[in-house]
């Protein structure tokens, strides 16, 4: 922000967009919960099933949302440094999201 003031849109959406992972993993937990109310006497391989996606959800997003923070903080040098990589640094940044969303799909399957 010292060096470029005017970057300070660009800066506060690459710093949030990690935090989206964060929403998978809740709208997972909603998922499984609802799936797993729905059991009126699960068996252990329903239970490990259910418990199983919201820890492959739970990993994948925290794996995705490391990544995606390292390809946001290099995209906020690189704005800070007078580089115009605003619009790509984003695009860069949703490749690693897109992982989080695989898994919560794959989850509710």
């Amino acid at each position: 922000m010292k060096k470029n003031p005017d970057g300070f849109g660009s800066f506060l959406l690459l710093t949030a967009l990690p935090g989206s992972q964060g929403l998978y993993g809740f709208a997972g937990y909603f998922l499984m919960s609802a799936f797993f109310g729905l059991l009126n006497d699960p068996t252990w391989a329903q239970a490990s099933a259910v418990f199983g996606s919201g820890l492959a959800v739970g990993l994948v997003g925290l794996l995705s949302s490391y990544r995606q923070g390292q390809v946001c903080a290099n995209g906020i040098a690189a704005i800070g440094s007078g580089h115009d990589v605003a619009g790509k640094t984003l695009i860069l940044a949703v490749f690693p999201e897109l992982y989080a969303i695989i898994a919560l799909a794959a989850a509710y399957m």
